[in-house]
């Protein structure tokens, strides 16, 4: 439930939250371990899932050609470019964690930025980890169940224990879940390189048939088009990953900014040199009859080692839901720490200085999504809340430029980029609701039924709120400050007045 537990006074009942550690020297708040290098892994490995390996043909499919294709890929990745440029931004000068929920509730406010995170809380975050973590599954039952479908409840059960894992890891360092992070990054690229290098050897050996007439039968619709483009943009989300872990990075004013302009060209070249490679050696029906195109691929050219792509898929999922559990648990934290959650969200270890409390109800959230069966269909409801969100938050860029134009800003865009990226989302809003009516506007229904949640729980004063609701969250938020061992962090005022 969204609401603010008791304030901490005096006339707060018995056993009301209390940061135990007020008085220590040490500052009880996350601690600055993510460096350069932990950045760009964290943006690389959240943006390459299983995507790129399993069914990178949403682009081919509306395209209809190879040749435009590429181009597609090639403009998606130079928006998404864009799109990271405004946040890293964003990112030098609002250095709060939280991502678009941060900057949102900078330029526009409590109620808009509540309604990105309860997007997030009900639906975003919760999917996106659940099909992740079946998806991780499913690729590493396939070589114990080669013939048949593995088993629904084994599956599941496997999903859940890597949901698990990552989260206890992510609760005992910080150091822990960057060093997961890293590993399984260069797991990933070095499978995509090894796919790459595969096919520019095929070219060079003249392997080039399915590269004559390269943009015929290239679609002539509009909507087909923009359809194909949408596809490529959602395959490059993820560039926002660190933005969400703003104060745990390292001189975040310099490495912020330079692990986005790092990994967003890598991961371009990556996406379009693998198409490349896809294309030289399958047909286009292949490719769009098959239900993981690397697989196929592999199975063409790697032969008794083609076993390595399910792996690779498998390690891309586990690096690419470590990222999503990383980042998520932060939104949340922040989100607690701005009074839009109970406060026992915010708290973290105190020797640890993890968020244990927020990455375990991300976890259990991620949990109960397994348990639905037809997780699946869920991710189609927020592809509309995404977009609209994230182009709010560069709206927001604009909105404090005009407003505060003396506010100091380390990085300092030209407004074109901006600009741009606003009009390219507002495309973005659009297309699903072109595309996919129904499931847009349920998502639209989901991010509204936060306003009832809001004004209940956020806007009315404390003092206002049932006695119940109070005492069963200062009760519960005890009761988690003693079995994890938290306290409540502290702001970092002095670097805020220092900026």
């Amino acid at each position: 439930m969204a609401s603010n537990s008791p304030t901490l006074t005096p006339e707060s009942p018995k056993g009301s939250l209390q940061n135990v550690n007020s008085d220590s020297k040490e500052s009880m708040k996350l601690k600055k371990e993510i460096s350069l290098l932990n950045g760009v892994c964290l943006i690389v490995g959240n943006m390459i899932g299983s995507g790129i390996f399993v069914s990178p043909k949403g682009v081919l499919i509306h395209s209809a050609s190879y040749g435009l294709s590429l181009v597609v890929w090639t403009v998606g990745g130079i928006f998404s470019i864009f799109g990271a440029l405004c946040y890293a931004e964003l990112g030098t000068t609002i250095t709060k964690s939280g991502a678009s929920y941060a900057y949102i509730l900078e330029a526009f406010g409590g109620f808009l930025a509540f309604i990105r995170l309860w997007t997030s809380l009900l639906i975003i975050e919760p999917t996106s980890q659940a099909v992740i973590a079946i998806t991780f599954s499913n690729y590493m039952m396939q070589p114990i169940f080669p013939t048949c479908i593995a088993p629904y409840l084994a599956n599941r059960l496997l999903a859940a224990a890597c949901v698990c894992l990552l989260t206890f890891v992510n609760c005992t360092y910080v150091k822990w879940g960057t060093m997961v992070q890293d590993f399984f990054t260069y797991a990933k690229v070095i499978a995509l390189i090894a796919v790459i290098i595969t096919g520019l050897v095929k070219i060079g050996q003249g392997h080039t048939q399915n590269f004559e007439g390269l943009f015929d039968g290239s679609s002539q619709d509009p909507g087909d088009i923009a359809l194909a483009l949408y596809s490529a943009l959602f395959s490059y989300s993820g560039w926002d990953t660190l933005n969400f872990v703003t104060e745990e990075i390292k001189n975040p004013e310099r490495n912020l900014p330079l692990a986005i302009a790092i990994s967003m060209p890598i991961v371009t070249v990556i996406y379009i040199l693998t198409n490349v490679a896809y294309y030289t050696i399958l047909p286009m029906n292949a490719i769009l009859d098959s239900d993981a195109v690397a697989v196929t691929f592999a199975d063409q050219v790697f032969g008794v080692m083609n076993w390595t792509i399910p792996l690779a898929v498998a390690l891309s999922c586990f690096g690419g839901l470590n990222a999503s559990i990383l980042a998520s648990s932060r939104l949340f934290f922040v989100g607690s720490r701005e009074g839009h959650l109970p406060d026992y969200l915010s708290m973290i270890h105190i020797h640890r200085f993890t968020p244990i409390p927020a990455l375990l109800f991300n976890g259990i959230m991620a949990l109960i999504y397994l348990c639905v069966e037809d997780v699946f269909r869920l991710i189609n409801y927020y592809s509309f809340s995404y977009w609209f969100f994230v182009g709010l938050s560069i709206l927001g860029q604009l909105y404090l430029r005009w407003k505060e134009p003396n506010r100091k800003r380390p990085l300092k865009l030209s407004l074109f980029f901006p600009i741009i990226f606003c009009l390219l989302t507002v495309f973005l809003v659009v297309v699903p609701l072109y595309s996919d009516t129904i499931n847009s506007l349920i998502g639209i229904g989901i991010a509204l039924s936060g306003v009832p949640v809001y004004f209940l729980c956020c806007y009315t004063p404390a003092r206002k709120r049932p006695l119940w609701l109070k005492t069963v969250i200062a009760k519960s938020g005890l009761l988690i400050q003693k079995v994890c061992f938290t306290v409540l962090t502290e702001m970092d005022v002095d670097e805020d007045k220092a900026e």
